[in-house]
């Protein structure tokens, strides 16, 4: 499935580039496999760490991509129902200041990450060839519905590429 660049903005360009060779409704479950694992595996005295003070702890990180894939869903469903509403965008940073992710154990976000990518397989799933190509505008932007399941993807890749690279 090889998406168009008029398919989604360059500012995904990122997410886009780490999930663009994988079938993303293929790769959900897996890559929920592979992050609950990721996850787990970091010591907890890890999870509250910040790389510097106004940095998102570990546990922010996984609450935002749980926050970020329950936007994209919801942008999605609206994209592939022909509503051509434009879709405003949102202030991650103020998301994560007020999600609490501090004061949640990892299980519970855990919990919460399984739940949420289980609907967003049942979401996808039910798109057939003709809704995945559909376009609408979010943040301003032209996207289809395709391009979200590759950024959903992607963004969680960028995440825990992160995560290696500067909490661990």
């Amino acid at each position: 499935m090889e998406l168009n660049k008029n398919e989604f903005a360059p500012f995904f360009e990122t997410y886009i580039s780490l999930s663009k060779k994988m079938n993303f409704q293929d790769n959900f479950l897996s890559n929920m496999e592979n992050s609950v694992a990721f996850f787990n595996a970091i010591p907890k005295d890890k999870l509250d760490y910040r790389y510097q003070p106004e940095k998102w702890s570990i546990k922010d990180i996984l609450l935002h991509i749980i926050d970020c894939e329950r936007i994209f869903q919801y942008r999605a469903l609206r994209i592939s129902r022909n509503d051509a509403t434009p879709l405003p965008g949102f202030e991650e940073d103020n998301y994560a200041v007020e999600a609490n992710a501090t004061n949640r154990s990892l299980e519970s976000l855990l919990n919460e990450y399984k739940t949420v990518r289980s609907a967003t397989c049942s979401l996808f799933d039910s798109f057939n060839d003709q809704q995945l190509i559909l376009m609408g505008n979010a943040s301003g932007k032209n996207i289809s519905v395709r391009a979200i399941g590759f950024i959903i993807l992607g963004h969680e890749l960028h995440h825990i590429k992160i995560i290696k690279e500067r909490y661990l």
